[in-house]
């Protein structure tokens, strides 16, 4: 079960890589395709996040990756 989300802002991103590498449970990846100044962006697999932050802190970018913690509602 997911604990978190990665959501990435394909525009900011300069696919420098580090939240990639970053990644513990690796569900990050760059992008076969280009943002608007050339780059392959970060993105997220879909599955698999912890939820732990890590690519947050790595990214150099501000505001290039928003981590959500997915809360368990009873």
């Amino acid at each position: 079960m997911d604990r978190g989300m990665v959501v990435t802002n394909q525009e900011e991103c300069k696919g420098c890589g580090l939240c990639v590498e970053a990644c513990p449970p690796r569900v990050l990846r760059l992008s076969a395709g280009l943002n608007r100044y050339g780059y392959h962006p970060a993105e997220y697999s879909g599955s698999g996040c912890t939820g732990c932050g890590i690519c947050y802190y790595a990214c150099p970018e501000p505001g290039g990756i928003t981590v959500e913690r997915l809360v368990k509602v009873a």
